[in-house]
């Protein structure tokens, strides 16, 4: 059996002020009614005393408690009554408005107003008119309007709950969009923090380790050329990033990023940096001349190139590194393709950032990316990698 819970502290206030009330009233020889079966004035105790415990399972059982009530009020109706009794039920018909399960929320307020018409009715034929109409509205005050203010003050209370909900559930969302965001800015400021400062860092790895390797006075200095320009074309581009941060703006539209007109000399960076390892740099753009693109999706091409020379630089054996761009309606595509196999000297480790990296740029722009081995036409092995990025249905030309 399920233990009854206490009696909440206000429910005890009610229920003492109400048994206190009505014995004072008792005690002054107050009453409601006269020619009741029963006329001594202490019966009127008979009903009030249980009444009161009934406004202690106001809260907690108001089912209950209304039933047992009702059946007092009944029962006071025999005697001389007592204002307190009558005053106590009307609490508890509210009370079982206000905290009972949603059905009683309904069916309350309909009963008690079907209860003081049927009542109504029926003292019709046996008091006059007016007594009999004026029975019925006192059973109305007693019955049917507490019934109604509990409706409204129920309907308030949800409406407030339901106000409250929708507030920590905006409140949740907030705070999960808040998250998600600073995750994508994160992920931006790696794949830009990677891109710009691993070719550098790739070659100042394989020319240190040349260096190393090789004690000849003239390829260590010309390996230490190599790392001090890598080393100050990183510092500046980390410089350029902090100063991107710093200054905020558009996620999508960088400060002075880099376009694909700078892809020259960028091949012609990668050209100096491959020669030691036996790679030639090729370029070969067939779009339009003079054409230009929205900048987040040149931006994304320049990197996926960059990326694509460092891996080269770092991985491939030696042959030609072939740099394509083309533009068939409306797709900007960029290949860029290396033999594939051992080849001697030192190499950089890779982690595979910059793969993750081109495909999360090619994803946002809503593109397909393939990177792997495959065999070519005169049936070397090649290392290709091919993006494909959409475009606007307009570009603009002349700029």
């Amino acid at each position: 059996m399920e233990p009854v819970a206490r009696p909440h502290r206000h429910d005890v206030l009610i229920a003492v002020l109400g048994l206190s009330g009505g014995l004072l009233l008792g005690l002054l020889g107050l009453h409601l009614q006269n020619g009741r079966p029963f006329t001594a004035l202490w019966t009127a105790f008979v009903p009030l005393v249980p009444m009161a415990g009934a406004e202690l399972l106001r809260r907690t059982r108001p089912g209950t408690a209304l039933a047992l009530a009702t059946t007092l009020l009944i029962a006071d109706q025999l005697t001389p009554g007592n204002v307190a009794t009558v005053l106590m039920y009307t609490d508890v018909v509210y009370a079982a408005v206000v905290y009972g399960s949603p059905a009683a929320a309904r069916r309350v307020p309909v009963a008690s107003l079907l209860c003081t018409v049927a009542l109504t009715l029926g003292l019709l034929t046996r008091l006059p008119p007016a007594e009999a109409v004026l029975a019925g509205v006192l059973a109305g005050l007693v019955s049917f309007v507490p019934a109604i203010t509990g409706v409204s003050v129920r309907g308030h209370r949800d409406a407030a709950d339901a106000a409250r909900l929708r507030a920590e559930q905006t409140a949740l969302l907030a705070e999960t969009d808040r998250k998600l965001a600073v995750a994508a800015e994160r992920s931006r400021m790696a794949r830009e923090l990677h891109d710009m400062v691993a070719g550098h860092l790739s070659a100042i790895a394989i020319h240190s380790t040349a260096a190393l390797s090789i004690d000849e006075p003239g390829t260590s200095r010309e390996a230490l050329e190599v790392i001090r320009e890598n080393s100050v074309d990183g510092l500046a581009e980390m410089r350029r990033l902090i100063g991107l941060l710093r200054r905020g703006g558009d996620p999508d539209v960088p400060g002075a990023a880099p376009r694909l007109s700078a892809l020259d000399a960028l091949i012609e960076q990668s050209r100096a940096h491959a020669s030691s390892s036996g790679l030639t740099c090729v370029l070969e753009d067939t779009r339009d001349a003079g054409e230009t693109l929205p900048a987040p999706v040149e931006l994304a091409a320049y990197r996926i190139v960059q990326e694509a020379l460092t891996n080269a630089l770092k991985h491939a054996a030696p042959g030609i590194v072939r740099v394509r761009l083309a533009r068939p309606g409306r797709v900007l595509t960029v290949e860029v393709t290396s033999v594939y196999g051992e080849r001697p000297g030192p190499r950089a480790p890779g982690s595979g950032a910059g793969l993750i990296g081109m495909r999360e740029r090619v994803d946002l722009l809503g593109g397909t990316i393939r990177a792997g081995a495959e065999r070519a036409e005169q049936g070397a092995a090649v290392w290709r990698v091919r993006a494909e990025l959409p475009l606007p249905e307009r570009t603009e030309k002349g700029r």
